[in-house]
């Protein structure tokens, strides 16, 4: 009798000792990841390998592209400029004051909430990579599921890593309450207000301690491992993959791809450069891209609705039958989205770039003190969550290629 998708499901726990040695062996043994760094393409090209040689793929692309990855978190000085000149020019030139104000949002908004590149011109250009891999069907092709994680780690955010989740949070709050509140204040001066509007200037002044807070939400300086964020991502796919080659399971009507996508630490690079590498590619069967982000806690899997801080809708269909999947075999899974100022997963970049997608991810959204500090090692690694995502992803597999 030839071997079912099922059968994965019974080796999982082999399969996730797969993927926590070779995410320890990546951590412990190769280069930092950062964007466009030698570390990310290493990374890349040793996975690549792994997919060429044990996994039964054909056609293992890697594809390099352009970025300025200092630019993301850069932004981060350019805010704390701005919005200090709001609250420096109100006593000087309040017309001023509000056109940095409103300086301040509109880079917020174009770069931080909607990820435009218009930062990217000011900071060097680097090289980064991209991974692509299909493992082919035994029948006529139709249907195709890409499984995406992404290779590069995160630099370190310093604050959430020395005083959790809810100080790393409040200093950008409190300077965008801050920055209106110089907006307003401004106005109210130039229509005619009265001498209480210095006073209340003057008052506004406590906002400026958390304007330059922001400038050290993060540390260039320090890359952290990202063992969960986010090569639990890409050994999802990988191991899925490899699994079914040891097994010797081929499905009939649906093939099983992988993308790793470089840069997503950088607002998401990676994806938008596979997206325009691709965008005449897999649209011959419904094609769907299920993007894995940080799979740890497994009280807290979730299918991401919504993505981009809340701004793009993902895939409803695909989110779904995910969720299916997961409750058919008693994995706990819920319904959730990224919300604002949550940043983004590669999913919404797919989405943009017209593939449908949808990202799971396994943690809360609220910073826990892994997320983004060096705490995020293989020895941080959680075995159940990562088994419950895995198993999930079989059975929806499974359930895809029966209806295909």
């Amino acid at each position: 009798m030839r071997p079912t998708m099922s059968e994965l499901s019974d080796h999982s726990k082999h399969a996730v000792s797969y993927m926590t040695d070779e995410i320890t062996h990546i951590c412990r043994n190769m280069e930092k990841r950062a964007p466009g760094s030698a570390g990310e393409r290493k990374a890349g090209e040793y996975m690549a390998g792994v997919l060429e040689k044990e996994c039964g793929c054909r056609d293992v692309k890697t594809e390099s592209f352009k970025e300025h990855p200092a630019s993301f978190y850069s932004y981060f000085y350019f805010s704390m400029t701005l919005d200090c000149l709001c609250a420096a020019f109100f006593f000087i030139r309040p017309r001023l004051s509000i056109v940095f104000g409103l300086a301040a949002y509109l880079l917020f908004l174009l770069h931080f909430v909607f990820y435009k590149k218009i930062l990217d011109p000011l900071f060097p250009e680097k090289e980064s990579i991209n991974v692509t891999a299909i493992r082919p069907c035994s029948g006529e092709v139709r249907q195709r599921f890409f499984l995406n994680g992404h290779i590069d780690a995160a630099w370190e955010f310093p604050i959430n890593y020395h005083f959790g989740g809810i100080a790393m949070v409040t200093p950008p709050v409190l300077a965008i309450i801050g920055v209106l509140y110089y907006i307003v204040l401004s106005a109210c001066k130039l229509c005619g207000a009265g001498a209480w509007t210095h006073t209340a200037g003057l008052w506004g002044l406590i906002f400026v301690p958390f304007f330059i807070i922001v400038a050290f939400t993060y540390n260039p300086k320090r890359v952290v491992d990202g063992a969960n964020d986010n090569l639990s991502g890409c050994y999802m796919g990988i191991t899925v993959l490899r699994e079914m080659e040891r097994l010797g399971i081929t499905l009939e009507h649906t093939e099983v791809g992988v993308i790793l996508t470089g840069s997503e630490e950088a607002g998401l690079r990676g994806a938008k450069a596979w997206c325009k590498a691709h965008r005449n590619d897999y649209h011959d069967v419904p094609t769907y891209i299920v993007c894995y982000d940080t799979i740890h806690n497994p009280d807290q899997l979730m299918v991401n609705l919504k993505d981009l801080n809340g701004t793009v809708a993902a895939d409803r269909e695909l989110g779904k039958m995910f969720l299916r999947a997961a409750r058919d075999i008693a994995v706990p899974c819920k319904e959730g989205l990224v919300p604002f100022l949550g940043g983004a997963t590669d999913s919404a970049a797919f989405t943009q770039g017209g593939f449908r997608s949808v990202a799971v991810t396994g943690l809360s959204h609220k910073l826990e003190n892994y997320y983004h500090t060096r705490r995020d090692s293989c020895d941080n690694l959680d075995a159940q969550g990562l088994e419950n995502c895995y198993k999930a992803t079989i059975q929806m597999l499974e359930r895809a290629n029966g209806f295909s």
